[in-house]
């Protein structure tokens, strides 16, 4: 079976409707997908950006926006503009990478959907604690292994590998030979790749 991986930010605007289309387009061309929370955040730092693009450059904020509403309106996902932007998404990151699976996948989705599709503040534990518990998780026993030295230290080696791998923005899907499709509307494009990679 073809495999790739689908990294993704938290923040990242573009990265909600494709993590809400992720699954099912990867399934329709019988690829494996690894979800791979990671951090912007120091991939911009070393651009010398201390904000999202999107804030520094009004122009391109405006007509990002813009997209992401005639992108949600195609897919009928609600959106809301959460403030601030960009929000705070360590804690959101650090509580996904310690699922595995579907349970990583679906928390994933949830969070998207409360940020981007209610404006929920997903830097609040109680916005994410309400999240674990609709998936059956013990939020308290999440969140200790999240702030875990150990997952910390991951979450950090996560994102120095995605700058690695050539990753500049998110989303990302990386193919198996290592090609990089940055963003959702890449997204069938870097699938169809790692399908045609299959033995």
């Amino acid at each position: 079976m073809a495999a790739a991986e689908f990294w993704y930010e938290f923040a990242s605007t573009y990265s909600y409707p494709a993590a809400m289309r992720a699954a099912s387009l990867a399934k329709a061309r019988a690829v494996e997908l690894t979800w791979r929370p990671f951090l912007l955040g120091p991939i911009f730092v070393a651009n010398g950006w201390r904000d999202s693009p999107f804030n520094i450059y009004p122009a391109k904020g405006r007509y990002m926006w813009r997209d992401l509403e005639r992108i949600c309106d195609a897919l009928d996902l609600p959106l809301r503009r959460p403030d601030p932007f960009p929000q705070n998404s360590l804690l959101a990151a650090r509580v996904a990478l310690t699922l595995d699976g579907e349970e990583r996948v679906e928390f994933s989705r949830r969070v998207y959907a409360a940020e981007f599709g209610e404006g929920l503040p997903i830097a609040d534990r109680a916005t994410l604690a309400i999240l674990l518990a609709k998936l059956g998780l013990d939020p308290g026993g999440v969140f200790a292994r999240a702030e875990d030295g150990a997952n910390k230290a991951r979450l950090k080696a996560e994102s120095a590998r995605a700058a690695e791998l050539g990753i500049i923005g998110a989303p990302c899907l990386v193919t198996e030979d290592g090609e990089v499709f940055w963003g959702n509307d890449r997204l069938e494009q870097g699938l169809d790749w790692a399908a045609s990679q299959r033995a």
